[in-house]
C-alpha cells in the first residue's frame, strides 16, 4: 500500500479520494490552482502545493507542475479523479517515467479508447455490438454529409475525443448538417483540442445504460449496470443503479460485454463502458450498442458503491499498488437500488445556463450521502464546472429511493447563487419516471413543466414579511404595545419582477395579523415556531443583504426593496445583447451596420467548458458591436447593440 498519494483533481473528486485514502491510512496531498487556494479539497489534504493560476491550462492541466509537486513532497502515486489529466496518456507516460505510479489504466489501454471512432472498430473486433454509423479517418465536410445520408436521418455527429456531450449535435435534416457540423468541430477543437468528428444513427427511444468494469491488467469483472438516461443537452442529471426494467438476461449479455472491452485492452482501474439501448420494446439483448468507454472513475460511481457495498477508489489504490482483483464475479452482489442528483449552480428558467456567486447558505439533508466539494461561504467561480454537491440515496426498492430522493432534495437549502434544485425535485416527484419510464428524451418532452418557477405559498410568503418585520426570531421588548392605535405598518417586498404590498398588525409577542392580496392571515408563534392559518410555517430562512430566502422544498428568494433608493433607469431591454454570465467571447457574427433578423446568430460565447451562442431579440441593424473575439467579459456585459432598421 502506498503511504502518501497526490491527487491531481479538485473539487467533489478530490475530497471524495481523500475521505477513501483517511480510511486507509493513506496521506494525501492537495493541488490546486490560485482560485482554489481556499478550496475544501485543499482543507482537508495533509499538504497543499500551489500549481497557477486559474485557468485549468495554468494550472490542472500543468503535468509537469504536478508531477514537481508529487516528487517534492514524496507521494508515491498520482490519483487522476476525472476530467483534466485522466484520460491524458501522455500525462499516464510523464507520471511513469518519474518514478511515480498513475492510479487508472495504461496509456496504451486510453488511447485504446481515447478516439470514438478507432475504439468502435476495435470493439467491433471484440465481438462487443456498435452503433451503425461512419467511424472512418476522412474528415473532409461534404464526405461527411454523405455518410450521413447514407446512414439515413436523424443522425448523431460526435467529436471523436468528445465526452460529456461536448462536440456533440443531433442533425434531423441535410439542410441543418453544415451548420451543425461546423458548430461541433468548434466546441470540440476547445474542449479537446481535437476537431475530429463521426457520424451515428441516432437510436429512437434512446436509453443510456452504462456498465461499470474494473480489472487488475489481467482478468476483469463488471459491477453491474446505471442507467444515466435523464439527460438534457446529452449531460447527466439523474443516474441510478441498478437500471429501471432490466432482465437478467439483458443484464448478462450488455455485463458480458464490457469485460469483454475491458479485456481487449489489458484494462487496469475503474472504467465505465457505455451503451446506449433501444427501449421502445422493453430491454432486450439484441437491441444496445456500445457508445465508448471512460477510461477513469465516473460522476456517477458512488450509485454502483450503493448497490454493491464496495469503495471503487479503495479497489484503485490497491491494485495500482500491485493487488489482485479483490473479489471475483461471483461473490459481487447487487442489492436495493440507489439514485444521483447533480446539484449545480445554473439559472433552470434562463435556459440552464451556467451560474456564480456566494454560497452564502449551505445545508444539505441528513437522508443523503452527499459528495461535495464546497461549504458554505465559499464562491461558485467561472472557471469551473459550477457542481455544488451530488445528492445520492438508497433503498430497498426503486420507489423508496425515489421518495428517498425526493427528501433529501426537499431539505437541500442553497441561498447566494440560483441552482437547478427545484427542477431536480420535480424531476425526482415525475409520474413517468417513477413507472420507470425513463429514455433520452423525458426532460426535453417535459421541459415546460419540470422548469415551471414555482410560486411562494402564503405561509413562505408571511414567513418572508415576518423576517422583514424583524419578527421571525424573537418578538421585540414592547412588541404588541401602543398607547392610542393598533401597532401596524406597510412593509414592501418583491418575488422576481413582483412587487408585493402588505400590512402587518401585532397583536401579541406571540401573535401577527399579515394582510396583502385582499387576505387577512393570522400567524402565531407556538412551541419555537411559527404557524400561518392554523398551519405549520416553512421553519428554515435565510437572510441574505437585500433578499430573503425561505426554504419549503425549494427556494423563495424575496427582494428588500431600499426605500431609500432611487429607481434605477431603464433598461436596454432587447436593444442591447448581455452577457448571461462570465465568459470569453470565442466568435463575433455580425459588425456594425448588419441588418438581422430576430433569432440570427450574434455571438459564441465560451464559459464552464460549454459553448453558448447569442442570437438577436428583434429585427434591427447593429448599431455597435461592444466586445472583439478573445475578450473576457463579466456576466452584463454589454456585447451588441442593435437599433431600428431605417
Amino acid at each position: 500500500m502506498f503511504a502518501k498519494i497526490l491527487i491531481a483533481n479538485r473539487g467533489e473528486i478530490a475530497c471524495r479520494v481523500i475521505d477513501t485514502c483517511r480510511r486507509l491510512g493513506v496521506a494525501t496531498v492537495a493541488v490546486h490552482s490560485e482560485a482554489d487556494r481556499e478550496a475544501r479539497h485543499v482543507a482537508m489534504a495533509d499538504e497543499a502545493v500551489p500549481i497557477g493560476g486559474p485557468a485549468p491550462a495554468d494550472s490542472y492541466l500543468r503535468g509537469d507542475r504536478i508531477i514537481a509537486a508529487a516528487r517534492a513532497t514524496g507521494a508515491q502515486a498520482i490519483h487522476p479523479g476525472y476530467g483534466f489529466l485522466s484520460e491524458n496518456p501522455d500525462f499516464v507516460d510523464q507520471v511513469e517515467a518519474a518514478g511515480l505510479v498513475f492510479i487508472g489504466p495504461s496509456a496504451a489501454a486510453i488511447r485504446a479508447m481515447g478516439l470514438k471512432d478507432a475504439a468502435k472498430r476495435l470493439m467491433a473486433e471484440a465481438g462487443v455490438p456498435v452503433v451503425p454509423g461512419y467511424h472512418g479517418a476522412n474528415q473532409d465536410a461534404d464526405h461527411l454529409a454523405g455518410a450521413a445520408e447514407a446512414v439515413g436521418y436523424p443522425v448523431l455527429i460526435k467529436a471523436v475525443a468528445g465526452g460529456g456531450g461536448k462536440g456533440m449535435r443531433r442533425v434531423d435534416r441535410a439542410a441543418d448538417f453544415a451548420l451543425a457540423l461546423d458548430s461541433a468541430r468548434g466546441e470540440a477543437r476547445t474542449a479537446f483540442g481535437n476537431d475530429a468528428v463521426l457520424i451515428e444513427k441516432h437510436v429512437a427511444s434512446p436509453r443510456h445504460i452504462e456498465v461499470q468494469v474494473f480489472g487488475d491488467g489481467t482478468e476483469a469483472v463488471h459491477l453491474y449496470e446505471r442507467d444515466c438516461s435523464l439527460q438534457r443537452r446529452h449531460q447527466k442529471v439523474i443516474e441510478e443503479a441498478p437500471a429501471p426494467g432490466m432482465t437478467a438476461e439483458m443484464r448478462a449479455a450488455m455485463g458480458e460485454a464490457a469485460v469483454r472491452a475491458a479485456r481487449a485492452i489489458g484494462y487496469r482501474g475503474a472504467g465505465t463502458v457505455e451503451f446506449i439501448v433501444d427501449g421502445s420494446d422493453g430491454l432486450r439483448p439484441d437491441r444496445f450498442w456500445f457508445m465508448e468507454m471512460n477510461t477513469r472513475l465516473q460522476v456517477e460511481h458512488p450509485v454502483t458503491e450503493a448497490v454493491t457495498g464496495i469503495d471503487l477508489v479503495e479497489w484503485q489504490v490497491r491494485v495500482a499498488a500491485g493487488e489482485r482483483l479483490p473479489l471475483r464475479q461471483d461473490q459481487i452482489m447487487l442489492t436495493g437500488h440507489a439514485v444521483e442528483a447533480r446539484l449545480y449552480a445554473e439559472d433552470v428558467p434562463a435556459g440552464f445556463l451556467p451560474a456564480t456567486g456566494r454560497l452564502s447558505h449551505l445545508r444539505f439533508s441528513s437522508a443523503a450521502r452527499i459528495e461535495t466539494g464546497v461549504r458554505q461561504g465559499d464562491t461558485i467561480s467561472p472557471w469551473y464546472d459550477p457542481m455544488i454537491a451530488k445528492v445520492i440515496v438508497r433503498g430497498p426498492t426503486r420507489g423508496a429511493a425515489l421518495r428517498q430522493l425526493a427528501r433529501a432534495l426537499a431539505e437541500t437549502e442553497v441561498a447566494g447563487t440560483v441552482t437547478n434544485l427545484a427542477f431536480l425535485g420535480a424531476l425526482a416527484r415525475h409520474a413517468g419516471f417513477a413507472r420507470g419510464v425513463v429514455d433520452t428524451g423525458l426532460i426535453a418532452r417535459d421541459l415546460a413543466a419540470l422548469t415551471a418557477v414555482p410560486p411562494p405559498g402564503r405561509a413562505a410568503t408571511v414567513a418572508a414579511l415576518l423576517v422583514a418585520a424583524g419578527l421571525w426570531d424573537a418578538a421585540p421588548p414592547l412588541a404588541g404595545f401602543t398607547l392610542w392605535a393598533p401597532l401596524a405598518r406597510p412593509l414592501a417586498l418583491t418575488w422576481g419582477e413582483e412587487p408585493l404590498a402588505a400590512q402587518i398588525a401585532v397583536e401579541g409577542p406571540d401573535r401577527v395579523r399579515v394582510t396583502f392580496g385582499g387576505q387577512d392571515s393570522l400567524a402565531e408563534r407556538r412551541g419555537g415556531g411559527w404557524w400561518v392559518d392554523g398551519a405549520k410555517a416553512p421553519a428554515r430562512v435565510a437572510v441574505l443583504p437585500g433578499q430573503v430566502v425561505v426554504f419549503d422544498g425549494v427556494a423563495h428568494v424575496f427582494g428588500l426593496p431600499d426605500p431609500l433608493a432611487r429607481a434605477g433607469a431603464a433598461g436596454p431591454g432587447a436593444d442591447v445583447t448581455l452577457s448571461p454570465m462570465p465568459g470569453l467571447v470565442k466568435a463575433v457574427f455580425v459588425a456594425a451596420g448588419q441588418a438581422v433578423a430576430r433569432g440570427d446568430r450574434l455571438a459564441v460565447l465560451e464559459a464552464m467548458k460549454m459553448e453558448h451562442t447569442l442570437t438577436a431579440a428583434r429585427d434591427g441593424v447593429v448599431a455597435e458591436v461592444l466586445a472583439a473575439p478573445g475578450a473576457q467579459v463579466e456576466a452584463g456585459a454589454a456585447l451588441v447593440r442593435l437599433k431600428a432598421a431605417e
